[in-house]
């Protein structure tokens, strides 16, 4: 069994590369190789960019991998098998404070807020209380990544203590909790949707909702990168601002219907609902250029989770001059 899961695994991601590379994966001066996080409507935005041809326009192309963990999706871009890596910038905080020679550096966010949901194995009757997630046993992630720090950010402020499974492999989750394993498991969509389409499980609430907004998903890069390539960081950094307000303007049907290729696996249907809830929970940025206070907030829950040797200035892993240049030219 463990296996054929490995094997399913395996062969999802290399389905990934597919749609962003499909003149092959050969690197060349107009590539971004990106290591992603993990395959979420969460980023619909950055999809939506290839699939509306923004990235075209900008004369790039994209090579998406996926990197099954932030702590992975950093090892991708510190080894240079990745030349963009985004996930959470808690990854960055400990890259920096590790005294790497050439930290990443933030340059551009998507997400504002957690992207994950809760599912339960029985439906509530009426509204959800998180009190009743007192003494249950969830699956939340990883010790060290910001699902997880979020999630204890929420119960800590509710005052709900749980039994937080964090042994369990960030796409191994789901199966885990399928297989038997916890109360409730925290999945991000289209994975929640479609777990509750076949009756395994049933969405109870929106992390992201109640723990309120936080820098969640980010963008980042060597600086030498980015001295060498600023012309293709703007330019991602423009297609994907613009696939920003497109998805901000446009009816969630339609939106499916554009992600479906990157989704093969997915229907339409729940394509819609995903996205639905992400708009509902106000979860993408507008303007990419991290605001100070975000980050600061970031740190006061990473500080609570005790993953925080010392604070970090927001100067030192972030840039924001290149995502405020798109903005005011898309804004205007």
């Amino acid at each position: 069994m463990k296996k054929r899961l490995l094997t399913v695994i395996f062969a999802a991601v290399f389905a990934l590369v597919i749609p962003f590379a499909a003149a092959g994966c050969k690197k060349d001066d107009k590539t971004i190789r990106i290591n992603e996080v993990t395959h979420s409507v969460f980023y619909a935005p950055l999809y939506l960019a290839d699939a509306l041809g923004y990235f075209g326009e900008e004369d790039i192309k994209i090579e998406l991998t996926n990197g099954g963990g932030a702590d992975k999706t950093m090892a991708a871009v510190l080894a240079n098998e990745a030349d963009v890596g985004f996930c959470g910038p808690e990854s960055v905080i400990y890259t920096y404070l590790g005294g790497s020679n050439n930290c990443p550096k933030v340059f551009g966010q998507l997400t504002k807020r957690d992207g994950s949901f809760l599912v339960g194995r029985t439906k509530p009757e009426g509204e959800f209380d998180w009190a009743s997630l007192q003494g249950k046993n969830i699956i939340a992630g990883r010790p060290g990544g910001v699902p997880l720090m979020t999630f204890s950010y929420v119960l800590n402020s509710l005052q709900v203590s749980a039994n937080l499974v964090t042994n369990i492999d960030f796409n191994l989750m789901t199966a885990a909790f399928k297989g038997g394993t916890g109360d409730y498991c925290t999945m991000f969509e289209p994975v929640a949707s479609d777990f509750q389409a076949a009756g395994d499980g049933y969405i109870v609430a929106s992390v992201g909702q109640q723990s309120g907004e936080i820098p969640y998903t980010c963008f980042m890069a060597k600086q030498s990168y980015i001295d060498k390539h600023g012309d293709k960081i703007e330019g991602m950094l423009r297609a994907i601002t613009k696939a920003i307000k497109y998805l901000n303007e446009t009816d969630s049907a339609t939106v499916a219907q554009m992600l479906k290729k990157y989704f093969d696996a997915t229907s339409v249907e729940s394509l819609k609902t995903s996205v639905e809830s992400y708009k509902s929970i106000d979860a993408w940025v507008t303007n990419m250029a991290m605001e100070e206070s975000a980050f600061t907030k970031l740190q006061d829950v990473i500080e609570l989770a005790g993953q925080l040797k010392k604070r970090v200035d927001f100067k030192d892993i972030v840039t924001t001059e290149a995502a405020q240049k798109v903005y005011s030219q898309i804004y205007a």
